[in-house]
């Protein structure tokens, strides 16, 4: 992540599970409302996402979203409930709306994401592969 990917600001990075069919509909969504066009995307399963974890170790958990914010040679990690609000906030517009569950105490909203992370092979189908992104879009994912 040494190249800025976006001079108009924070890039954003989401990490997926390419193979869940909840977290690729949250991509396509994401893709339908940003109006910025910046936010780019990596599965975890590919050789960016790799690359991150093997650099932070602490992420090796995570299996479901990661956001990964550069902003002036700095990168920041958000996970779970807070790679969520974050996503919300770049957004922008009504999602702003979604930030008001940062009232919420991390413990519980992070809980209620887990038992959604766990259920996400039930909630939409599982993937064998990861999807190819349309060509509209393809500049924006890294593999």
């Amino acid at each position: 992540m040494g190249r800025q990917l976006n001079q108009s600001g924070p890039d954003l990075l989401l990490l997926y599970d390419g193979w869940c069919g909840l977290c690729n509909g949250s991509v396509r969504f994401i893709l339908r409302h940003d109006r910025r066009r910046t936010m780019r995307f990596a599965p975890l399963q590919g050789s960016t996402a790799g690359a991150l974890l093997q650099r932070y170790p602490q992420l090796r958990s995570a299996d479901s979203l990661i956001v990964i914010e550069t902003s002036e040679g700095t990168e920041t990690l958000r996970l779970r409930s807070d790679g969520l609000l974050r996503i919300a906030e770049y957004l922008g517009g009504g999602f702003s709306l979604f930030l008001l569950f940062r009232f919420i105490p991390r413990s519980l909203r992070d809980s209620v994401y887990d038992l959604v992370a766990r259920l996400r092979y039930r909630i939409a189908p599982r993937y064998s592969s990861c999807p190819v992104p349309s060509p509209e879009h393809r500049s924006r994912f890294l593999e």
